[in-house]
């Protein structure tokens, strides 16, 4: 009778989570035809691939992938940075933001995208749009770190949640970083897929990340594919306020941490000048998190160049 009960439970649970899914594919598309324009299709990177079909290693790569723990409300990190007023980088000057050798096209002022403005129209919430090529297509929120865990990117209840920006963050005065959170979900959708970067080949052929808040675009090259801890007595202890602080010291710190993490080797130069991009998420070991790291790509590089840079990328030994 047990054993019943316990195989019903398991059965309703299965059927929760695939209406969960079949509702986080159904807002996706909403929100992208919104995003894009109607009649404008969403580009292919939109997540339709079975979170099964992930890249295939390199045989000088890492051994076949093992399960990922099943979906959970603590697959999202909790042991985030606590709430602090985001300080502005320095003001622009010559039309231009400078940071050290880093530079950045101008903020076109505060006022919200038009197609942000339509989007809000759904949830006022929507601060973002993260697009990672061939595995992400997704609106990105802004509330509390709690709220978005159980709840889509239209404030409806479902456990594959939605992606949403730390709560400390202020994009209104251009932050130094944008922390990013998602569920380490295995049936593909928010950052269940991240994974894949962690075959270096997938890396070097995708290396770049699009990140477009309300107020400005931003495209990423990603520079660091790896897994942290949360407990500061590890080795490999990151502390996500030193990301978004605007002591230098900190962040070379941060940085430095997230590229001796990282499965690849880096060949991209990395300051703390430079924007990041952090996409975190939960992994088997509660007190880990997987990053993706990435930094804003600077005026007068070019992506082609870039990505020849990362093709030298190899997975550490």
């Amino acid at each position: 009778m047990l054993l019943a009960c316990v195989a019903v439970y398991a059965l309703i649970r299965l059927i929760g989570y695939g209406a969960d899914w079949i509702s986080s594919r159904n807002t996706a598309r909403e929100l992208q035809k919104d995003y894009y324009g109607a009649g404008a299709p969403a580009p292919e990177s939109s997540p339709e691939t079975p979170a099964g079909e992930t890249a295939v290693p390199d045989a000088e790569e890492e051994p076949a992938e093992t399960a990922l723990p099943s979906p959970k409300p603590t697959d999202i990190p909790t042991a985030v940075p606590p709430p602090a007023a985001e300080t502005p980088l320095p003001a622009e000057t010559a039309g231009n933001i400078r940071l050290g050798q880093a530079t950045y096209p101008p903020r076109k002022g505060a006022a919200i995208s038009e197609k942000f403005q339509e989007l809000r129209r759904k949830n006022r919430d929507i601060v973002g749009w993260l697009t990672v090529e061939g595995l992400l297509d997704e609106a990105v929120v802004q509330r509390d770190n709690v709220f978005y865990l159980n709840h889509d990117a239209k404030g409806r209840e479902n456990v594959n949640g939605a992606i949403f920006l730390d709560a400390a963050v202020s994009l209104v005065s251009r932050p130094w970083s944008a922390v990013l959170y998602g569920h380490n979900m295995k049936n593909g959708t928010m950052f269940g897929a991240l994974r894949n970067f962690e075959s270096s080949s997938f890396y070097r052929r995708n290396p770049f990340v699009t990140f477009n808040s309300m107020y400005e675009d931003g495209r990423y090259v990603i520079f660091s594919v790896g897994e942290v801890s949360t407990v500061s007595r590890r080795s490999n202890y990151l502390d996500f306020y030193g990301v978004m602080t605007d002591d230098r010291a900190a962040r070379q710190k941060a940085i430095d941490t997230l590229l001796r993490c990282s499965v690849h080797s880096c060949t991209l130069e990395v300051k703390p000048e430079d924007q990041l991009l952090l996409l975190v998420t939960c992994v088997e070991e509660d007190e880990n998190r997987r990053v993706v790291a990435a930094r804003r790509i600077r005026e007068g590089e070019s992506e082609e160049k870039l990505k020849e840079t990362v093709s030298f990328s190899r997975r550490k030994k």
